[in-house]
């Protein structure tokens, strides 16, 4: 019997989180993992359903093969776990404040001694190595404070476990789309030329919040992303008080978010008459997504995908060599892509019904840009269903 002091609003239920953690322990028995600890934010909401902004400083969910997993981080973010995590109250640890931002000592050197009053004096632990959240100086640490361990990589190991949601992580998905339609309604009432961006931001940010159809809004992943005109060739720019202007496009990318599951969602808004070139390039890539849509089916291939779309991006004169997709679902800054699968011409991954992706072609050319996307879930038969439903287009305000 879960001890726990608290009443908790657990996102999902036990048996979708024994899914999960039987899932994450088949994994780690083909690598030969016998802990792992897990250091992506994303990865341990997903697991235990922690929920706090405390990815600042080094905290970790530690996965075992014969027992439930434990939540391990700093003391003052116990309280969160105690509350947010579907474990009993038992498997919360946290270390003491003077390990935090200390050169003199590291978390990881907390951590060991944890391990090894649990029997594991070196285990073979698996960790996140290319992960925003794991340092080099963790790595360090650990060898250092247990030099009989065996560090092994396992990367991306839980990230592939999420691929394929569950009815109640896709029901979430569509609450976030609702909000993503939401912010883009409002985005085409309200960007005019002479409007400061920052205001337009303002309102996305409040809308996101406010959430839709009931249905309160999380922070998403990444920011409102919104560069006009020339700097719309650089796909990653963000906000300033500078007004929109006459005769230039926008691309908005946004996402609503809901329990930290995100349907990113792009258009394109040109104010004024756009350029011929504008109008060819607006074709070519909704002649693409579509082709791309109707080829993203269960047994297909994430390659299909991509080459469906260049084809007519292709006779258009138009090449980009970055990918156009990449998997969805649950996430915490500073990305709400999962880092598994790449819509790209070289990636052989099967589609499987349940996958989800922002189908994302997005066009940065020398002095312009556009995008027009889509969220998309592959179905158990026929072609992707798309999460959103607006207009696939570039909008015109003239």
């Amino acid at each position: 019997m879960r001890q726990h002091r608290f009443d908790k609003d657990i996102p999902f239920t036990e048996a979708e989180y024994m899914r999960r953690l039987n899932l994450t322990r088949a994994a780690m028995d083909a690598k030969g993992i016998e802990v792992l600890l897990v250091t992506d934010p994303s990865n341990m909401a997903w697991l235990t359903g922690y929920d706090g902004w405390s990815f600042y400083v080094h905290q970790g969910v530690l996965v075992f093969h014969d027992r439930d997993p434990s939540w391990w981080g700093r003391n003052q973010d116990t309280n969160g776990a105690l509350r947010t995590v579907w474990m009993g109250d038992e498997r919360v640890m946290g270390y003491e404040d003077t390990y935090v931002q200390n050169p003199e000592k590291h978390p990881m050197e907390d951590l060991v001694l944890r391990l090894k009053g649990m029997g594991f004096e070196a285990p073979r632990l698996g960790v996140e190595m290319e992960n925003y959240y794991f340092s080099a100086k963790a790595y360090l640490a650990l060898k250092e404070a247990a030099p009989g361990i065996e560090l092994i990589d396992a990367t991306a190991l839980v990230n592939w476990q999420r691929g394929i949601k569950s009815a109640e992580e896709i029901t979430f998905m569509r609450r976030a789309a609702k909000i993503s339609e939401k912010i883009v309604d409002m985005l085409l009432e309200k960007v005019e030329p002479g409007v400061a961006k920052n205001e337009v931001v303002a309102q996305i940010q409040h809308d996101a919040i406010m959430g839709a159809d009931g249905h309160w809004g999380d922070y998403a992943a990444i920011v409102p992303l919104l560069p006009s005109g020339s700097d719309a060739a650089a796909p990653h720019l963000t906000w300033d008080g500078r007004p929109f202007n006459k005769g230039e496009a926008t691309f908005f990318e946004i996402s609503g978010c809901y329990r930290r599951y995100h349907a990113p969602f792009c258009r394109t808004i040109f104010l004024g008459e756009p350029p011929e070139i504008f109008r060819a390039a607006e074709n070519a890539l909704v002649e693409g997504l579509e082709a791309g849509l109707e080829v993203a089916r269960a047994g297909n291939r994430a390659c299909d995908i991509a080459q469906a779309l260049a084809a007519p991006l292709e006779r258009a004169g138009i090449e980009r060599g970055a990918r156009c997709g990449y998997p969805i679902g649950l996430s915490y800054p500073p990305d709400w892509g999962e880092r598994t699968v790449s819509l790209r011409a070289e990636d052989e991954t099967v589609l499987q019904p349940g996958m989800t992706f922002h189908f994302m072609p997005g066009l940065w050319m020398s002095d312009w840009g556009m995008e027009i996307t889509e969220s998309i879930l592959i179905t158990e038969n026929g072609a992707a269903e798309c999460f959103c439903d607006r207009p696939r287009k570039m909008f015109v305000k003239t």
